[in-house]
């Protein structure tokens, strides 16, 4: 298909000025046109052109795919649900689903979930926050977490023959590494991502609801437990305890060939290698342990969801798409393409070969997201966890420093707009 790009306003200003741009249908010959937005840097230009030829060979549709920039989205899809814009289809990020399903102008996908699309074999990271109230509106298109990565000659100089299978043993590992002059492990104090995954193995949550009212539980047992096991990690290194894992980038940090471990995505390794060309095939990956050897530690999935907006112009087209996309073919030549994981259980093995992906997919099975509250954007904004953490890190009464984290976020949730 022929491709040329047309520029998309944004609802803001960004930091840097950026062009979104339109993939404008192919020679397909449909009768009809489904609009789809997607989001930058999601898919390849290839796989897009591939898709959007076979799927206007096979439906009587003509494809208008539309590139998206993440800033001022939230707007922009707004607008759509509000009818001051058209889709068809839209990419959400997996954790946006709860606030656009607040506007009531989202299509109910739970039949097509259960009926057509496997849904019982979605990674629950990105279908759990798709589901408000028992209803399916996000239909889950792909998904990423964080694994450990490490540098394999420091752990054969440091004489750790195997990567660590439990949490005890991460912590062996890692204080053994943190010698000579390496960091055990580059862990920086704010990195609540990471945190959620350890309260989350302990049982504790961020947030709860109840009788339609929300609470943060950082204060909990199970919780507080959660941010005893992160403080004892990140004594394990040097990471700045008043600052997150891009300040400074942790991937350069680790480029610099002294640090054991970091915790990110294994898109990282690229950032890391373009820094420091000696690394390139020294470096490895395993799942954050989990506390006991038999299943990985639970994990923050971020990915994307596709939903589709009550006031599209033709279901039926928009089901389709979505169909198509969730295909075992279209899952898989996105997933080895990009080196995601694909959005089943089942389909894992397609990434087999790939070795960053092939361990997300191991964490993916224990995967969760932060709580399906329409306000949770407004708590990432305020941000009290990651305060929170620095204070505790610093010698603050974890209890104390979590109930007043908590009490932030039950009064940011549970406030009228």
């Amino acid at each position: 298909m022929k491709m040329r790009y047309l520029a998309v306003p944004t609802a803001i200003v960004a930091a840097t000025v950026l062009t979104a741009c339109g993939l404008l249908p192919g020679s397909g010959g449909g009768t009809k046109t489904v609009t789809v937005w997607l989001m930058k840097g999601s898919a390849s230009d290839g796989f897009l052109e591939r898709f959007t030829e076979s799927f206007e060979q096979e439906h009587d549709v003509d494809l208008d795919i539309r590139i998206q920039e993440w800033t001022g989205i939230v707007d922009k899809v707004n607008g759509v649900l509000d009818g001051k814009e058209s889709a068809d289809v839209i990419e959400v990020g997996n954790t946006q689903v709860a606030q656009y399903a607040e506007s009531n102008g989202l299509s109910e996908l739970t039949l097509e979930g259960l009926r057509d699309w496997g849904g019982k074999d979605w990674l629950t990271g990105l279908a759990e926050p798709g589901s408000i109230n028992g209803a399916q509106y996000g239909a889950p298109w792909y998904a990423a977490n964080r694994v450990v990565i490490y540098n394999k000659d420091l752990f054969r100089a440091a004489g750790v023959k195997d990567t660590p299978k439990t949490r005890r043993e991460w912590l062996d590992t890692t204080e053994k590494l943190d010698e000579d002059g390496r960091q055990g492990i580059y862990l920086a104090g704010q990195n609540w991502y990471v945190l959620a995954g350890f309260i989350w193995d302990e049982g504790g949550e961020l947030a709860v609801e109840g009788a339609g009212q929300w609470n943060g539980t950082l204060d909990t047992p199970q919780a507080l437990k959660g941010m005893a096991f992160y403080k004892e990690l990140q004594a394990l290194g040097d990471g700045p305890k008043d600052a997150d894992e891009e300040t400074p980038p942790q991937a350069e940090v680790f480029a610099q060939g002294k640090v054991a471990q970091i915790i990110g995505t294994p898109g990282q390794v690229a950032q890391i290698e373009q820094a420091n060309p000696g690394l390139r095939g020294k470096l490895g990956f395993f799942p954050v342990p989990g506390k006991t050897a038999d299943k990985p530690g639970a994990v923050f999935t971020g990915g994307s969801d596709l939903i589709i907006p009550e006031s599209t112009g033709d279901r039926r087209a928009a089901i389709e798409v979505i169909t198509a996309l969730l295909s075992e073919k279209w899952q898989t030549e996105l997933a080895r393409e990009m080196s995601y994981v694909p959005n089943k259980t089942t389909l894992a093995h397609v990434v087999e070969g790939d070795e960053g992906a092939a361990t997300m997919a191991i964490g993916a099975t224990q995967g969760r997201a932060t709580p399906k509250s329409a306000r949770w954007a407004e708590i990432e904004a305020k941000n009290p966890i990651k305060p929170y953490m620095t204070s505790v890190l610093l010698g603050a009464d974890p209890k104390q420093a979590a109930k007043q984290a908590s009490a932030v976020i039950t009064k940011v949730l549970s406030s009228d707009r």
